[in-house]
């Protein structure tokens, strides 16, 4: 039975030797796993760090451009506030001119958008009015000198504001003052932004 017993130990003892052997080699194993794991979770989360910085870096610019954009929405904004505010100073500076200046400004634009033709001219009731003496006489000589004939209107139109309006047959040519700053608005909003902003 001895011998039973020490082939039973010999049997054992070997099982054990090769179960050690297995469990250490496992061992082996799971730590280079846990190796391998750890490397790839450290790769992926470099990646994912990588990938989360430049998606910071890319909102980040966006923002700036958002806010850019609309900073310079604003300034330009404000600007054209300022010029429409410094034209429309303007425009009052001129119909509210001294009666002198006013009439004889009127006579200038007359100069430029009379026709040789035979026609007629009318002005605001106002502007009528306070019309100079001779300044109708003025209106007919000058319309002489350009080879037409112009009488103006015995009674104003409510219509006008200020400046005139020239009919010659069926056609007018709106003179008031309001339509001479509409008609130039770009060119005066340049003028303007060029002085304040250039």
């Amino acid at each position: 039975m001895a011998g039973l017993d020490k082939i039973k130990s010999q049997i054992l003892d070997e099982a054990k030797v090769t179960a050690d052997a297995k469990i250490e080699d496992a061992k082996a194993q799971a730590e280079q796993m846990k190796l391998k794991a750890q490397e790839e979770g450290a790769r992926q989360a470099d990646t994912i760090l990588k990938k989360s910085e430049a998606d910071t870096a890319s909102q980040k610019e966006r923002v700036k451009s958002a806010i850019d954009l609309q900073r310079r929405t604003r300034l330009l904004e404000a600007k054209q506030e300022m010029i429409a505010e410094i034209i429309g100073k303007a425009y009052e500076k001129v119909i509210n001119l001294a009666p002198d200046d006013y009439y004889q400004m009127l006579l200038s634009i007359l100069e430029a958008y009379i026709l040789p033709q035979e026609g007629e001219i009318y002005f605001s009731v106002k502007d009528l009015e306070n019309m100079p003496v001779g300044f109708g006489k003025e209106i007919e000589e000058i319309a002489l000198a350009k080879g037409g004939k112009l009488t103006v209107a015995g009674a104003g139109r409510d219509n006008i504001d200020n400046g005139f309006i020239l009919a010659y047959g069926g056609i007018e040519e709106n003179c008031t003052i309001r339509a001479m700053f509409d008609a130039k608005r770009d060119e005066l909003s340049d003028i303007v932004h060029r002085l304040l902003f250039v």
